[in-house]
């Protein structure tokens, strides 16, 4: 399989040959669902807390008495029936949204991710990329030039100049290799590899 490689003018110079078994896998929806979604529940974290009726402040005393009011009984005002009183099933901080998946799955739908991406054509390839002075407006240029709006730039080591330049770009995410997740490769409209980067991709998931 080949891939173009394109110039700062966004125009294809060259080819690049790529392996079939990272960027010519079929597409496969059940597992990139399921990669996707285990990595966002690998990142949540459990910060809800709630009380149960043993944590609520209340007093013991029992609101009225037992017969012959005709209301229903009532002990304490805790109760998870009462406005006020303790959860039956209180979230806490201690609950675990984790999803195992296996090494083996996830190069799998990375590598599908990957064929999708190259069949829709939002692979752009390129020799090196880099921004001398880390100025927002000149990498909004560059990019501008390149005809790329939301992009995701994968390189095969982060680069300061670059990450300080894009970070005040709303649709623009710069990563190195070993950083790429499968949300943000589906979130943006294109990405942009550099050619170590292919590289070094191929290597990790053969």
């Amino acid at each position: 399989m080949e891939l173009n490689v394109l110039n700062e003018q966004g125009q294809a110079t060259a080819k690049l040959a790529v392996a079939d078994l990272t960027f010519g896998k079929e597409y496969n929806e059940a597992l990139i669902h399921q990669v996707v979604t285990a990595y966002m529940a690998n990142a949540r974290l459990a910060t809800r807390a709630q009380k149960d009726r043993g944590n609520v402040k209340h007093s013991t005393k029992k609101p009225w008495r037992q017969k012959g009011t005709g209301r229903a009984r009532a002990g304490m005002t805790s109760s998870p029936l009462w406005r006020g009183g303790g959860r039956t099933f209180p979230n806490s901080p201690d609950e675990n949204y984790s999803h195992k998946l296996n090494r083996k799955m996830y190069r799998a739908g990375m590598r599908s991710i990957l064929s999708q991406l190259a069949r829709e054509d939002r692979l752009v390839v390129v020799d090196t990329f880099s921004i001398e002075v880390p100025k927002t407006k000149v990498l909004a240029m560059k990019l501008n030039a390149m005809g790329l709006d939301s992009v995701l730039i994968i390189t095969d080591s982060l680069e300061e100049n670059l990450r300080l330049s894009a970070r005040n770009l709303p649709h623009v995410s710069v990563v190195d290799v070993t950083h790429t997740d499968p949300v943000s490769l589906i979130r943006h409209g294109k990405v942009l590899l550099t050619k170590a980067a292919v590289a070094k991709i191929e290597e990790m998931l053969s």
